[in-house]
């Protein structure tokens, strides 16, 4: 597996880049901003594949302080569909305590495989249950919800897809009701994980609290009534910039202690983390202070109560990040950050209870 220093070894970022790792080759955006408006966005073929995993009760999991071994299992999948796959060129996105990704169909057979190779892979190695499942876009579209993708350039190094329409959380909730599984295989080998890392002792908070939060738009509201909501959540939580950007140099200390991080190459991982995304909703991991949360929490109480929007949140100490460096690229890598107190497990806990009270795990 790449170790710390490949992960560091990286020139700095830029504003704007243009990327072509979409079949339709779109532009990928530097502002985040940008990634809100729903114009921005392109429709999957019908024939695509959409795989989805999550662990099967974290909460169990994180209520035992097993915080790192979801996050891995959840990021498991993008590394081994990238490496059966042989690029990382395809939409993906990592959630926590699972992860989704969008493969055209003649990846059906690799996406099979890797699938069945995770959730063999968690069971025998992380003792994680780790559902899995596989569905067409097509079939997505027949139930009334889109699967649209588009680009966010986090940094040179780094751009991660942006997925909006709905049809993410309507596979996830067919797949956790038993539909699509992936049925196991009778001979499984094991997945490829290279590059798939967890260098780095979690980030404590430097403003007061970790923030996951996720924000969901109401399935009759438009697009551009939820692109302004959140746009005010992120000017709040200074999270249209990096100031909210839960891992800060101060406290980057790899895991194995035996070798300091040079600001210019800190500054480089930090860049490419994906602290901030959208995923059929705003997906939020900040590092905050108790006034701008409590200022976001009555903005998001108040759209609710509109019937606007649905969310979930969760405060912690400490942000986690998971690390994977592509085989042969170690300037591609990619930091996938989740809070350790449960982080977005937690938050879509909450969001499915329609529980507005927050609950804190310090």
């Amino acid at each position: 597996m790449q170790s710390v220093q490949s992960v560091v070894s990286v020139t700095k970022a830029k504003e704007r880049w243009i990327v072509s790792d979409h079949p339709n080759t779109p532009q990928a955006y530097g502002e985040f901003s940008r990634v809100l408006d729903p114009s921005v966005y392109e429709a999957l073929p019908d024939d695509w594949l959409i795989g989805i995993t999550d662990v099967v009760d974290s909460t169990s999991a994180i209520k035992s302080g097993r915080y790192q071994d979801v996050n891995y299992a959840g990021a498991s999948v993008i590394a081994a569909v990238g490496n059966a796959w042989g690029n990382f060129d395809f939409p993906f996105v990592f959630r926590g305590d699972g992860a989704a990704f969008a493969l055209p169909p003649h990846g059906i057979m690799t996406a099979t495989s890797a699938l069945r190779q995770v959730v063999a892979f968690a069971s025998a190695n992380l003792n994680l249950a780790l559902r899995a499942g596989l569905v067409r876009v097509g079939a997505i579209r027949a139930n009334g919800r889109d699967v649209r993708i588009a680009h966010y350039a986090a940094s040179e190094n780094a751009t991660y897809a942006m997925f909006a329409g709905g049809g993410l959380k309507w596979a996830e909730r067919q797949i956790k009701n038993g539909r699509y599984l992936v049925k196991p295989g009778s001979y499984t080998t094991k997945p490829d994980l290279t590059g798939l890392t967890c260098d780095w002792e979690p980030f404590p908070s430097q403003r007061g609290e970790i923030l996951s939060l996720l924000v969901e738009p109401a399935e009759d509201r438009s697009p551009e009534v939820f692109a302004s909501l959140a746009k005010c959540v992120l000017s709040v939580l200074d999270a249209g910039t990096r100031q909210a950007q839960p891992a800060s140099r101060e406290t980057a200390i790899p895991r194995d202690g035996a070798r300091s991080v040079d600001r210019e190459s800190w500054l480089a991982v930090a860049s490419s983390s994906d602290f901030r995304k959208y995923d059929d909703g705003l997906r939020l991991t900040l590092d905050c202070t108790s006034e701008q949360i409590e200022a976001v929490e009555a903005i998001l109480v108040a759209a609710k109560a509109r019937g606007e929007v649905n969310f979930g949140l969760h405060r912690q100490s400490h942000a986690l990040m998971t690390c994977f460096v592509p085989s042969g690229k170690p300037d591609s890598h990619l930091h996938f950050l989740d809070g350790m107190g449960g982080g977005y497990a937690k938050a879509a806990e909450m969001m499915e209870a329609n529980d507005l009270p927050m609950v804190s795990s310090r």
